[in-house]
């Protein structure tokens, strides 16, 4: 018996219970059911197909693409066979994500951080070309930025080193991991390089965010849902646009797509792995230790991630970026243990 299952049969009679109430009668569901990042669905996607073919007789997972902050909400609302087993996540857990979860009774959340991700700004091939930075995004799709009136209407009103093009941009919706890590690593960052930005961050919390992560309304940033294949899609359809997206969208569309560099450095997989890239995030999946050993095949699909995240493992193979050996390390002792989650980890 595997370390993940012995720990976790001390909850099974709970989940039971918890099982009972749920949508569905009293059986416990007999196949994982995961939610959250659409970055990440297609790695869980291929996670799932492997575990099937390395576990025979076992039944599919269902896989979500719900967004992260959507699939966090869904995990958090309880036990039982009508709430998911895991939430895939292009950003961390908040705090008050994880108290939520407490709340419902779901106290017992594991962190496995899986692999890395690039938020890209890629064009279609021939499209225009952009020498991004964040002080230039942030300036070009900010709702008010610096907290004054938003008048760029082309690129070249944001700095005259770019084309005289419409700003045309399509993104990830507010629900969306990668939205979050949007504002993080590149809005935020943007909007700091004011110095009064940085002061307003310590003075009043809300103003800060209201100015430097809200987004315009005005069609120069569209918010084109979960499916990244949309944005492919529409910066395919325009060669005057761009869209933001996982790496792993713009690498299985290399052929179709182009990168515009941040800060002079290319999404790429070595920029990404190492940081270099000023995009560069975690991603992240988070599972009940209380459903171990109740749905059947939930010890066995976190092991199937641990074997599956390598620089030479079948994830490598459709665009995902490997974490760093120690943090691979880490990651695999956290999944197998069950390492819970205590919330300090958490900001």
């Amino acid at each position: 018996m595997t370390p993940i299952k012995t720990i976790a049969f001390a909850s099974i009679s709970a989940l039971a219970l918890a099982a009972c109430g749920g949508s569905g009668g009293g059986n416990a569901r007999d196949s994982i059911r995961a939610v959250g990042s659409s970055t990440v669905y297609p790695f869980a996607k291929k996670v799932a197909e492997d575990f099937v073919a390395a576990n025979p007789g076992m039944k599919s997972p269902l896989i979500e693409s719900t967004g992260t902050g959507g699939g966090i909400k869904l995990f958090c609302a309880g036990l039982g066979q009508s709430t998911p087993d895991i939430v895939n996540a292009s950003r961390r857990m908040k705090a008050s994500e994880l108290e939520d979860c407490k709340k419902n009774g779901v106290t017992e959340v594991v962190e496995v951080q899986v692999g890395l991700d690039g938020i890209a700004f890629a064009s279609a091939k021939g499209g225009i070309r952009l020498n991004l930075t964040p002080e230039i995004v942030y300036k070009a799709i900010a709702a008010r930025p610096f907290g004054k009136e938003q008048t760029a209407r082309t690129w070249r009103d944001v700095d005259p080193s770019l084309p005289a093009e419409p700003i045309l941009v399509y993104g990830p919706p507010s629900t969306s991991g990668t939205r979050d890590a949007l504002k993080e690593l590149v809005l935020e960052k943007g909007c700091e390089s004011d110095p009064a930005m940085k002061a307003l961050k310590e003075s009043d919390k809300d103003r800060y965010a209201q100015i430097c992560t809200e987004v315009r309304t005005d069609g120069a940033y569209v918010d084109q849902g979960e499916q990244d294949n949309l944005i492919v899609q529409k910066i395919e359809g325009n060669p005057k646009a761009v869209g933001v997206f996982g790496y792993s969208y713009m690498e299985e569309n290399a052929e179709k797509l182009q990168d515009q560099p941040m800060n002079g450095v290319p999404a790429t997989y070595e920029n990404i792995s190492t940081f270099k890239y000023p995009g560069a995030r975690p991603l992240y999946i988070y599972y009940k230790k209380q459903h171990v050993g109740v749905i059947p095949g939930l010890a066995e699909f976190i092991a199937q991630w641990t074997n599956s995240w390598g620089r030479d493992g079948s994830l490598s193979r459709i665009g995902f970026v490997s974490s760093p050996d120690d943090v691979q390390a880490a990651a695999a002792a956290a999944a197998t243990n069950g390492t819970v989650m205590t919330g300090e980890e958490l900001k």
